[in-house]
């Protein structure tokens, strides 16, 4: 059913060029009304945009504490793995902007590239969406995974996108000049493969692929990834964020996390043993943590107003 409706939509565009931009992005108000749970900020052309602080405190998100809060709330179908990584030492967190092309068409591929050109836009389709990321955005591109003939990002446009950004990618194809990207301190990176090849985007004999979509809901492999969605990339596997749910995690991720102290100080001191702190704690070890919070509030590698909350929600409890 999805799927139908983003065809719709895209061959909607196609029929109707005034109804977007380009064809296939998402206009202001459908960026609204496909994101209608998100109740805060958004960029001027209505994607969604999660605070920096949220973006920050998600750096410290396990991909298990995430995808716990996510498969609670019906997201069952938000994490994707077995990509090249660049810096994968690093953690990748960002806001999404999506991108999605199509193996090469001419006819199609002379209607978009016309459009392009009526609407401003500068340089190869695979510029396109480079041009409008913002700092803090996730490149977000799906390239049905094109490997030979495929890559559209290579150290120029890789550059390109971190001078924008100052951030990475998630590129369901191949790239290439692999070291030059690397080169780039923060250009955290999950991608398919690498080619020393590049892609053919002019119409013609060598056309292999179309841009059809930016800021539009595409697939990653088998997660499905909107606009504004907060990234979270780390250890080969990256997982999509709904923006309504990020802070909801993140404040999860960090009550975890204070449990997590107090009870490895408690074995480390011998109060307590392994059993009694890997399971349901007991109303005794409970009022223990809860003392040891007010104690060691300002402590905490935590937000201390997020210790604060967690203390009122002790204190309701009681």
């Amino acid at each position: 059913m999805l799927r139908k409706g983003l065809w719709a939509l895209l061959s909607l565009a196609l029929l109707l060029p005034g109804a977007f931009a380009q064809p296939g992005v998402f206009s202001k108000e459908e960026l609204l009304k496909y994101t209608p749970e998100w109740k805060g900020e958004r960029f001027p052309d209505g994607r969604p945009k999660v605070p920096d602080a949220i973006l920050q405190r998600m750096k410290k998100v396990t991909l298990e504490e995430a995808w716990a809060v996510l498969r609670d709330a019906g997201f069952a179908h938000q994490y994707e793995d077995g990509w090249l990584s660049i810096h994968p030492d690093k953690v990748l967190v960002g806001r999404a902007l999506t991108a999605q092309w199509l193996p090469g068409r001419p006819d199609i591929h002379k209607v978009i590239e016309a459009q392009g050109k009526k609407d401003g836009r500068i340089g190869g389709q695979n510029a396109w969406p480079v041009d409008m990321l913002q700092p803090g955005d996730v490149y977000v591109c799906d390239h049905f995974g094109l490997k030979q003939d495929g890559p559209s990002i290579g150290d120029n446009v890789g550059n390109a996108i971190y001078a924008k950004s100052g951030n990475g990618i998630v590129y369901n194809g191949a790239v290439r000049d692999f070291r030059g990207l690397e080169e780039l301190e923060n250009f955290t990176s999950f991608v398919r493969s690498y080619d020393p090849s590049h892609h053919f985007s002019t119409s013609g004999p060598r056309l292999n692929s179309t841009m059809i979509g930016i800021n539009i809901a595409i697939r990653i492999g088998v997660a499905t990834v909107l606009p504004g969605d907060v990234v979270l990339g780390m250890a080969g596997g990256v997982i999509f964020i709904p923006p309504q749910l990020a802070e909801k995690i993140v404040k999860a991720s960090e009550a975890t996390h204070v449990r997590d102290l107090f009870g490895h100080q408690r074995l480390r001191e011998g109060k307590y043993t392994s059993g009694q702190i890997d399971t349901k704690w007991s109303d005794v070890i409970e009022r223990d943590f809860w003392q040891w919070l007010q104690d060691n509030a300002d402590k905490l590698p935590v937000p201390k107003e997020q210790v604060q909350e967690i203390l009122r929600d002790r204190s309701a409890q009681r």
